[in-house]
């Protein structure tokens, strides 16, 4: 699979996340199904922010919209590889990888397996630090302490059971 031209193709969350579990699949001959993905507004400080969260024991991913509107607003090309990056992070966790650093170090691996050294998704993957500027609200955002607003379909390949 072209992953660069897959992830340029592509429009929403769960394609985005069918990609990331492409990639995972290649470069560690992993995977799970049946996750849910929410958006809530976590807000940020200056001096970082949280892009998203995975509930350990449960199928939940939870992304934080102010880094998204923030891209956005300044920098609407990085969306799509900020989106994957996160997401991948985060699926990473879910397959039960939850040591932070390991994580970290694990998500750059695939990301530029799959993508290649200079595509920014492995730049993004490796630091993504040197993207704050587009990333954070210089002065902070506030949390607003939405409620998680559910991705309808995310997890668009999983079969799901009724039972």
């Amino acid at each position: 699979m072209d992953f660069k031209k897959e992830l340029e193709k592509v429009e929403t969350f769960p394609d985005i996340f069918e990609i990331v579990k492409e990639a995972v699949r290649t470069a560690l001959k992993k995977s799970r199904a049946g996750l849910e993905l929410g958006l809530a507004e976590i807000g940020n400080t200056p001096q970082g922010f949280l892009g998203a969260y995975y509930v350990g024991g449960s199928n939940m991913i939870v992304m934080n919209q102010t880094p998204l509107r923030r891209i956005q607003e300044t920098k609407p090309d990085l969306m799509k590889p900020y989106i994957f990056t996160v997401l991948l992070h985060e699926y990473i966790h879910s397959l039960g990888h939850f040591d932070e650093v390991e994580t970290r170090q694990i998500t750059a691996e695939v990301a530029c397996k799959t993508f290649g050294k200079g595509n920014i998704v492995c730049q993004m993957a490796r630091d993504i630090n040197q993207f704050f500027p587009n990333l954070v609200y210089p002065q902070g955002a506030p949390s607003f302490l939405s409620k998680v607003e559910l991705v309808k379909d995310f997890d668009k390949s999983s079969i799901r059971y009724i039972g």
